[in-house]
């Protein structure tokens, strides 16, 4: 089962000004051949970064914006694509800036996330930005996101709220509160 499905045939089967749906058809080394659909990366799409900046060891901001996927506002950790030329590092700072008014002196990455591994081509690089300074930048949010400093130990009531319920966010909040416990960061 470890060698992988040889690609058949690929076509897109729809496409967006965001979104490309694309049908693979593979021939697994059984034999099986099956037609899968995922969400491909776009044209210049070259990655996502989800940030997680830490103003103290102990607090993490958020950001407060509207999710149009679920209707209504949602708190999460800063995140966007990573430009043409760009490193994760560079577009976790340009993020930062934009999003949530500061920069950061060390930036690195902890992980990378899939969302739908399944239907979805796209992963996400999880950066830890430390030794945050302000600076703001424009960014191409429609209203100013409010900033919102939570405590690493308080992650079970931010849950609890019902205002954070992206997987990425919250999966991402947890590991750094562990990385931080156990590194005496």
């Amino acid at each position: 089962m470890s060698e992988k499905p040889k690609i058949l045939n690929r076509n897109i089967v729809a496409q967006s000004r965001l979104f490309k749906i694309e049908a693979l058809d593979l021939e697994f080394s059984n034999g099986a051949t099956r037609q899968y659909e995922r969400l491909a990366r776009g044209r210049g799409n070259n990655g996502a970064v989800l940030i997680i900046p830490l103003i103290d060891n102990e607090t993490v901001l958020l950001i407060k914006e509207y999710s149009a996927g679920v209707g209504r506002y949602e708190l999460g950790l800063p995140k966007g694509k990573i430009d043409q030329g760009e490193t994760s590092v560079q577009a976790a700072n340009r993020e930062l800036k934009e999003e949530v008014g500061y920069g950061a002196h060390s930036i690195q990455q902890i992980s990378s996330f899939s969302l739908a591994p399944s239907y979805m081509e796209h992963m996400t690089d999880i950066m830890l930005a430390q030794d945050l300074y302000p600076e703001r930048l424009a960014g191409d949010e429609p209203e100013e996101l409010e900033v919102i400093p939570w405590k690493l130990d308080k992650l079970p009531e931010l849950i609890n709220t019902g205002e954070c319920t992206e997987a990425r966010s919250i999966a991402a909040l947890y590991m750094v509160r562990d990385y931080v416990i156990q590194n005496n960061v």
